[in-house]
């Protein structure tokens, strides 16, 4: 009889410890397969210029970046912190300039890029709400719900909020400037196309007193076929010769020596160099 009562508890145990590994497989088929990597299509832009139209900056802003615009034009970076091995951030690194993976959890869903050392971010969808004491980053602070558009018992959209973003950064090469406050705030709707599960869209809206109103662009991204994909990693610092120094940028040149990146321009301030006679 000892025996028989120890197989049972043994047998209640094991179905106690099922029990939640079940609901939890139950659950996640409520949520889309946005497994694999995720790439941006040949021949499809990334550029908000493109897929936005032009930036609706403020008189002040449109003075900034035309002064950005004019000082690429004179061989300077602009406004790509990116080029001095910064993370791109949010929204530049949701463009798919480099490969993605999405990895869905019921509490986070995490977005990892490849690109100029691993960038990542996490979404929270645990029902939290917005830290009392946030630490920007350039990725920002991202929560989200999970949205059953369509009443069919499994979510369609991802819709994701992302404050308290670190400056500095950009929307992508083109070096549109947000404003210098910190305060832009970042809408994406994210969710496969109904007739292509291959195919993932995330719709980005900026809110930024910069702009004169909400700037928007859908970006567009596919499926790698490829069920065991190759995923790089760069890192920046390793070969980069862009150098920054104070304000002004400059360039390593292949023998290791600083070089200027602009026409006429001054070196950098060598007080602490003994100067030789």
């Amino acid at each position: 009889m000892r025996y028989q009562n120890s197989l049972a508890m043994i047998a209640l145990a094991a179905a106690l410890l099922a029990a939640p590994c079940a609901a939890q497989m139950v659950d996640s088929g409520k949520y889309p397969n946005l497994k694999g990597q995720w790439l941006r299509p040949s021949g499809s832009p990334n550029n908000w210029i493109q897929l936005g139209g032009p930036p609706p900056l403020t008189p002040e802003y449109q003075k900034i970046w035309a002064d950005i615009k004019a000082d690429m034009k004179g061989g300077g970076p602009g406004n790509w912190p990116s080029t001095f091995c910064i993370p791109a951030g949010m929204p530049a690194m949701m463009s798919f300039y480099d490969p993605g993976e999405i990895i869905v959890t019921p509490e986070t869903t995490y977005v990892l890029i490849s690109h100029n050392d691993d960038s990542y971010r996490r979404i929270y969808t645990d029902g939290r709400d917005w830290p009392a004491e946030p630490i920007p980053t350039f990725a920002g602070y991202s929560i989200g719900k999970w949205i059953d558009q369509d009443g069919d018992g499994k979510y369609d959209v991802l819709d994701v909020e992302t404050r308290h973003l670190k400056l500095p950064r950009s929307y992508d090469t083109s070096g549109i400037p947000f404003h210098s406050d910190g305060q832009a705030v970042i809408k994406e709707r994210i969710y496969l196309d109904k007739a292509d599960p291959n195919t993932l869209y995330d719709e980005m809206t900026v809110i930024d007193n910069a702009l004169t109103r909400p700037y928007s662009k859908k970006q567009k991204a596919t499926r790698n076929a490829d069920p065991r994909p190759v995923w790089l990693s760069d890192v920046c610092s390793e070969h980069n010769s862009h150098i920054r120094i104070g304000e002004e940028p400059y360039y390593l040149s292949a023998d290791g020596k600083l070089m200027p990146s602009k026409k006429n321009q001054a070196p950098p301030d060598l007080s602490y160099f003994k100067q030789a006679r």
